[in-house]
């Protein structure tokens, strides 16, 4: 009887009987809490290293934007912050990570979009554009435990002077040609240089 009327929208079955349920259709009941509505967005953390990113990099007279696609016909695909600059025909691809999960699937993954956005550059300004990468990962502990197991990993894909890049992104100067790597502050309030120990 309350079966049917459950059916049929006229009861509100308590847990003890959806919990029964589930087990009749081999469906077991999960139950969780969802998201506070008064917090920000889930990808609050990512957003305020990209805001960081941006407001250094036209502070540093870049013209800036996020989310960038690498490929148009594919907008899921694409580049976290990039900041260009007319002249000298200059982008600097920035990957913002709060974790990463998979540092070689990361890696590709870079290397494919600055192809990618080499290819939109070219078309824009001409042959040999100039396509700078660096990687900006929150200092958390878990992050700086990573790149502190695997330096040579790190230092063999990022090569480039992390404090040539600080130059680069908070005053203007040339960006290293070699891939970077820097540290943002777990607020994201401040980038620092990564020192290679």
């Amino acid at each position: 009887m309350v079966q049917s009327r459950i059916e049929r929208g006229q009861a509100n079955p308590d847990l003890d009987v959806l919990q029964r349920i589930g087990l009749a259709l081999g469906r077991p009941l999960l139950v969780t809490f969802g998201r506070d509505l008064a917090e920000g967005p889930a990808d609050a953390g990512h957003l305020a290293i990209q805001e960081l990113v941006l407001r250094l990099g036209r502070a540093a007279g870049f013209a800036g934007t996020f989310e960038v696609p690498s490929r148009p016909a594919q907008p899921w695909r694409s580049v976290d912050v990039a900041l260009m600059c007319d002249e000298p025909r200059r982008v600097v691809l920035v990957e913002c990570w709060n974790t990463i999960g998979d540092v070689g699937a990361a890696v590709r993954s870079t290397l494919r979009k600055r192809a990618e956005i080499t290819d939109q550059a070219a078309a824009r300004w001409g042959p040999e554009p100039n396509v700078h990468v660096v990687w900006v990962i929150r200092a958390t502990a878990r992050n700086r435990l990573l790149v502190q197991r695997y330096p040579e990993v790190f230092a063999s894909r990022f090569p480039g002077s992390s404090r040539r890049w600080l130059d680069a992104l908070e005053g203007g100067a040339d960006p290293p040609v070699e891939l970077g790597l820097m540290w943002c502050d777990v607020g994201a309030t401040r980038l620092f240089a990564w020192r290679r120990h």
